[in-house]
């Protein structure tokens, strides 16, 4: 098979006749279809090389089937890890000042995937832009890969405040690529303090903008995108309370996806957030099991700060999960919705602490909780 694919390899030289090339594209799109395939294709490495020179030709059929090759490949972190090392080692030898790839001495095209999609994504009139968001999606996805790519979308031209602008305009693409998987890209990214850094910045105004995704009907990879973006920004206990702050109002976002059409008594309502009072009848939960786990892990760790819980508790937030529990009918939501509420409905007495993250727990009674979670979800 491996030699099957060197044969095929020497089609797709760029001075290969168009129906030629295009047919060997088309036959490492099929290989790539399975992990075998995938696996073979790894141990050719110029062949990877071929794919992301191919992704930017000027021919429509031949850009899109490399595109589609390479989500395939790096759907895996092994297919990821070598595009990756490919994307470096072109960086060491390109220009990374605003020279077009188009000029670089002996390559003709950049062999650099990430900043080629960058390129792409960042075109309104690019037909790739979808397809090159599903690529960094998955570059992205394995944590320990995350600050190398993060350092070569830095280098790319293009600045956070362009992309985050792209992402949260109404229809930034004109040809109809709508780019949400970028809601998992940054998902992805903001699992490095260095981009989590950027989002919280009090002066830029960042989170605030990708706050009203978490109720965006039209998408569902977009919405749990921006929620576990949101979620993976609550890990930073120092900014609890500016997250809660009528500044960001964060709690508003994390409860209306979980709130239903129930009626509170006007005691209650009066407690809860302005944007979830009195919902009409016709108002829906989170439909997405995934995105509400999310959501209440988000929570979750809100009540990690004795500030933060007692914000949660004033805008009773209690309420919102009493109903949703007693709606709720995946286990791992259920458990994720008692371990907020088991914490809320205690007194800061009870708990004892400032900060429930600097309680060190004792690894045999780690253990024993994981067992007792296993069995809840198992047995509920």
């Amino acid at each position: 098979m491996v030699e099957s694919l060197k044969e095929i390899s020497k089609y797709l030289s760029p001075d290969t006749r168009f129906d030629l090339r295009l047919c060997a594209l088309n036959h490492v799109l099929h290989v790539t279809a399975n992990a075998d395939g995938r696996e073979l294709l790894l141990k050719l490495p110029e062949m990877l090389k071929q794919l992301v020179t191919f992704v930017q030709d000027s021919s429509a059929p031949i850009s899109k089937c490399a595109a589609q090759a390479l989500v395939n490949i790096t759907g895996d972190e092994a297919g990821t890890s070598a595009i990756l090392i490919i994307s470096e080692s072109s960086n060491a030898t390109e220009n990374t000042d605003e020279q077009n790839v188009n000029d670089l001495p002996g390559q003709g095209f950049s062999r650099n995937l990430i900043k080629i999609c960058m390129r792409i994504i960042m075109d309104k009139s690019s037909t790739l832009a979808d397809l090159c968001c599903m690529i960094l999606s998955n570059m992205t996805r394995p944590f320990h890969l995350v600050d190398r790519v993060i350092m070569i979308i830095e280098q790319s031209g293009y600045s956070w405040d362009e992309i985050v602008a792209a992402f949260t305009a109404k229809q930034y693409n004109t040809t109809g690529n709508k780019l949400h998987y970028l809601g998992p890209v940054f998902s992805n990214l903001s699992q490095s303090p260095h981009v989590r850094r950027y989002l919280m910045d009090r002066d830029r105004c960042v989170i605030q903008r990708l706050l009203p995704f978490t109720e965006y009907p039209e998408s569902l990879i977009r919405r749990g995108g921006v929620v576990g973006t949101l979620k993976n920004c609550t890990f930073d206990t120092e900014c609890h309370e500016w997250l809660l702050s009528p500044e960001v109002d964060l709690l508003s976002y994390l409860l209306l996806p979980l709130a239903g059409p129930e009626e509170f008594d006007d005691e209650d309502n009066d407690k809860l957030p302005i944007n979830l009072q009195y919902l009409p009848e016709t108002k829906t939960r989170e439909p997405d099991p995934d995105i509400r786990l999310m959501l209440l892990e988000a929570l979750n760790q809100l009540c990690a700060t004795k500030a933060a819980r007692k914000i949660l508790r004033e805008k009773n937030a209690y309420v919102i999960l009493r109903e949703l529990h007693k709606w709720e009918k995946d286990k791992n939501c259920l458990l994720a919705c008692e371990n907020v509420v088991d914490i809320l409905i205690r007194t800061e007495e009870e708990i004892g602490l400032d900060n429930l993250k600097k309680v060190e727990v004792p690894s045999e009674y780690t253990e024993t909780f994981r067992k007792i979670d296993e069995d809840f979800i198992s047995n509920t």
